[in-house]
């Protein structure tokens, strides 16, 4: 039906409606409300089509590198208000697809020859008192900077983080930093377990020792 309502649109300037209407055996109340129906459908097209330009933009910015989640978080960002689906859904419709350029980064590497070290925590994640169990991991985190590292060490009776450091590499002395850190700010008691599952974190204090 759409397409004999597409038609009599196009001719009502050359002849009468009414007479389309009756021609193609259509109901003029039913040509109104596929009028009434088509400038609603003409509107979110046009609105669509607005934001499918402003997501163009963003995604080219971002070296076509952004999915939904993060064109969606920059257009909040930028004050625009809209529905995430709609935005997955208009970006679906236009094959706009976030790609990932480069691996993601591990800085675990086990050495096969290190002796694995002895595991004191045996899973248990619980103390009595403070300063007795310290946990510990590192990180990067990609910034306006370029890539920086985070270690951190919890203290598993506060479960607070009582030391962490961060620079712009990655060898041993960011580990113990933060573990200086941790010990300057409550000490830590003789026979303290300091426990980390990443072998990296392991490796680093092995050489810091």
């Amino acid at each position: 039906m759409s397409e004999l309502y597409r038609l009599i649109h196009a001719e009502k300037a050359n002849y009468p409606i009414i007479l389309l209407c009756r021609v193609l055996r259509v109901a003029r109340s039913s040509y109104y409300a596929w009028c009434e129906g088509e400038a609603a459908r003409c509107a979110r097209q046009a609105a669509d089509d607005a934001l499918a330009h402003e997501i163009t933009v963003l995604h080219i910015a971002s070296r076509h590198t952004y999915g939904v989640p993060r064109i969606h978080a920059e257009l909040r960002r930028l004050g625009r208000r809209v529905n995430r689906k709609r935005v997955a859904r208009v970006m679906r419709e236009r094959d706009i697809r976030g790609v990932t350029r480069r691996r993601r980064r591990s800085l675990t590497r086990p050495d096969a020859k290190a002796k694995p070290a002895p595991d004191l925590i045996g899973r248990d994640f619980h103390a009595e008192r403070p300063v007795t169990k310290q946990v510990g991991d590192i990180t990067c985190l990609p910034t306006a900077e370029g890539w920086l590292y985070l270690a951190c060490w919890l203290d598993l009776a506060t479960r607070e983080v009582v030391g962490y450091a961060m620079a712009d590499h990655h060898r041993a002395e960011l580990v113990v930093d933060a573990l200086d850190m941790a010990h300057g700010r409550g000490g830590l008691e003789p026979g303290c377990v300091i426990h980390s599952d990443s072998e990296y974190v392991k490796c680093r204090m092995s050489r810091a020792s």
